[in-house]
């Protein structure tokens, strides 16, 4: 009985902070397991905290190499200053990933009889210097590049440079010894069109060493723009398939959205067979598959949207004031009073300098589907929207009522349903799915081609 008032309690629980039945089995459940960006071999983070023109962007670094052969180039819309770079913390972005990760979560049927109804739920110096021999300027002057600001952040050497022909440009930083794949001219070129600068970066390995770690740590950039948007053509130069990218972005207003593609959520609040909680993460790649390939590989698909301060359920604590500062968000004006202990599935708004609301897109793209980089913009939608798949255990008691008797009568056709909207989801065959939940589709009348040729 006190198992049953414990129950009894969390139930209404979900119905006080959302209003009816409908909305608590909506969200209030056990989150069980989560689909982050360890789902991916080659899959790039990115976070950009923006709000108005101010943009400060974060890029991880997965590199898989010699630390001496690193070499970054990212086109900016403006002239960095070494003041407007600084070095993030990696931990910030997996503390983003796996709170915004599409999530499984599962609940419990109650008794069918019963009378209410519950959830549970050694050093590298830059090789352009000051001190350039007279040979190394003109040699900068015959390939039309210009070196407009050189610093060290820790442990990156760091070039701003300025291009008038993409051909010289990628001439040199090979012979500058910044390994880059060739042909990359044909990607500068139109970053060279609209007067942006280069920022290319070099691992420095006397401050490297310094750092006793064994991994590149992100670096952050800083600046204003009316230009919101991300560079990823230089990233398929030499891409021998399809790349993931995670792209968080923090605003004070509500989602973010791509522009110049397509923005779709990713299928989400689907009711499938409880054995795929032992497979989620074979799930959740064959389900983004078949979505991207029926969008025909050419949108950015949003997993993510809500509010910072709250999270239902939660596949990860909402990230502190602190954490936030980290992550680049610079409109934290006001101190919280609960600084540190956001506030569970508060939904409340926020006051304009302290409100976070994160979208999380995920790009799949190729050179031949995402001939442009990506443009984004700040809406001031405010949905909440999360990648859910929902897994529903079926009373396993007696129900020896009249009432329990048609909830046995019905489990047959909810797996069968359960069943085929997997297929629809993953592709995968139907006959294989059945066989592992052990049903036979005895609801239905087999069609009689299908006894002899399947």
């Amino acid at each position: 009985m006190k198992l049953l008032r414990i129950l009894l309690s969390f139930a209404l629980t979900c119905l006080l902070l959302f209003g009816s039945p409908i909305a608590a089995f909506a969200f209030c459940g056990f989150y069980v397991a989560k689909a982050d960006a360890s789902l991916y071999n080659k899959a790039s983070q990115v976070v950009i905290a923006r709000d108005d023109k101010r943009t400060i962007l974060t890029m991880a670094n997965d590199y898989q190499g010699e630390l001496k052969d690193f070499a970054l180039v990212v086109p900016v819309p403006v002239l960095l200053e070494k003041e407007q770079v600084h070095i993030g913390d990696r931990k910030i972005i997996e503390r983003l990933d796996a709170f915004s990760a599409p999530r499984l979560v599962e609940y419990f049927d109650s008794d069918p009889c019963a009378q209410y109804f519950y959830d549970l739920e050694s050093k590298n110096q830059p090789t352009q210097s000051s001190t350039d021999s007279g040979g190394a300027r003109r040699r900068l002057d015959e390939l039309g590049v210009t070196v407009e600001a050189q610093f060290t952040v820790g442990e990156y050497d760091i070039l701003i440079l300025g291009a008038k022909e993409s051909d010289g440009l990628e001439t040199w930083l090979t012979e500058n010894g910044y390994r880059i794949p060739p042909g990359a001219s044909e990607l500068l070129q139109p970053y060279i069109r609209q007067n942006m600068k280069f920022f290319v970066a070099k691992v420095n390995l006397g401050e490297q060493q310094k750092t006793g770690l064994q991994y590149l740590r992100p670096l952050m950039m800083a600046y204003e723009s009316p230009k919101f948007m991300l560079p990823i053509r230089l990233g398929m130069v030499n891409a021998s398939g399809d790349q993931d990218l995670l792209v968080y972005i923090l605003s004070p207003k509500g989602q973010a959205e791509v522009i110049n593609y397509r923005t779709v959520k990713v299928p989400s609040d689907a009711e499938i067979p409880v054995y795929v909680k032992q497979t989620f993460p074979d799930f959740y790649k064959a389900m983004f598959k078949t979505a991207y390939n029926r969008e025909d590989r050419k949108v950015a698909f949003m997993e993510y949207a809500w509010d910072m301060s709250s999270c239902d359920p939660c596949s990860a604590e909402p990230l502190s004031q602190e954490e936030l500062k980290k992550a680049g968000v610079f409109w934290l004006d006001t101190p919280s009073v609960n600084d540190g202990v956001p506030t569970f599935r508060s939904r409340r708004p926020q006051p304009t300098s302290d409100r976070v609301f994160i979208t999380r897109l995920h790009v799949r793209y190729s050179r031949d589907k995402f001939p442009e980089d990506l443009i984004f913009k700040e809406t001031s939608n405010n949905e909440f929207f999360q990648g859910r798949y929902i897994l529903r255990h079926p009373f396993e008691g007696t129900a020896a009522c009249e009432t329990g008797k048609q909830y046995k009568q019905a489990l047959p056709a909810r797996f069968e349903q359960e069943a085929q909207t997997l297929v629809k989801l993953t592709g995968w065959n139907i006959w294989e799915i059945r066989r592992k939940m052990n049903i036979s589709p005895a609801t239905q009348e087999i069609p009689f081609w299908r006894r002899i040729w399947h």
